[in-house]
């Protein structure tokens, strides 16, 4: 693995993203960081942790045509964008905590990390995937819910995840041609995934 590589993991919500992290992270180990992000830009915003908390991967405002022209500095600080919904306040912190924590290696989940991070030649950008049914027995056992319950979990978080990418980056989330490599999580547990993307980050460092 070459130094400073960082590795970012989108993922269907039940396919085991942040597990895969967790394990790829004492493998390697690189630090790991999901949601530590809400805990992080809680602390830098000065705002609550949930207030980041319900705001996170959600996007609620029309900043994506205002970062198309180029007119908002992700350096600005807070008190100079006191206009901006709070959801744009809290993306634009925190992809700005995203580009610090990717000055060294790391292994970040979600939060369009793979966006924020697109002109660092050093990432390597991870999708994980599985079918409905097997995701949806996943959280249903971990949340104590009925598969049913879960599976309209699954189908909901999944589209906040894809409106909230979307609406950042302008790219449709998932979609292949984003990612170095796309795993499907259905016949592989959390440790199998993280095997898979070791692998890879060695075969090219």
């Amino acid at each position: 693995m070459t130094k400073n590589t960082v590795i970012t993991i989108a993922r269907q919500y039940g396919a085991s993203g942040r597990f895969t992290g967790e394990v790829l992270s004492k493998m390697t180990g690189l630090p790991f960081y999901d949601r530590e992000l809400i805990t992080m830009t809680a602390s830098k915003s000065g705002f609550g942790e949930d207030v980041v908390e319900r705001h996170d991967e959600r996007a609620q405002s029309s900043l994506l045509y205002t970062l198309a022209v180029g007119s908002v500095d992700y350096g600005t600080p807070m008190p100079l964008a006191y206009n901006m919904p709070m959801s744009d306040k809290l993306y634009i912190m925190q992809s700005n905590i995203i580009r610090e924590l990717a000055q060294e290696s790391c292994i970040i989940v979600g939060r369009c990390a793979d966006h924020v991070l697109r002109d660092n030649k050093n990432v390597i950008k991870v999708f994980l995937k599985a079918e409905l049914p097997v995701r949806a027995e996943r959280v249903a056992k971990r949340h104590d819910i009925s598969e049913a319950e879960a599976q309209d979990m699954c189908i909901k978080t999944d589209r906040r995840r894809a409106s909230y990418y979307s609406h950042y980056t302008g790219q449709k989330w998932g979609k292949q041609e984003l990612y170095d490599l796309i795993i499907d999580t259905t016949v592989i547990d959390a440790q199998g995934a993280a095997n898979v993307i070791k692998a890879f980050a060695d075969s090219i460092g």
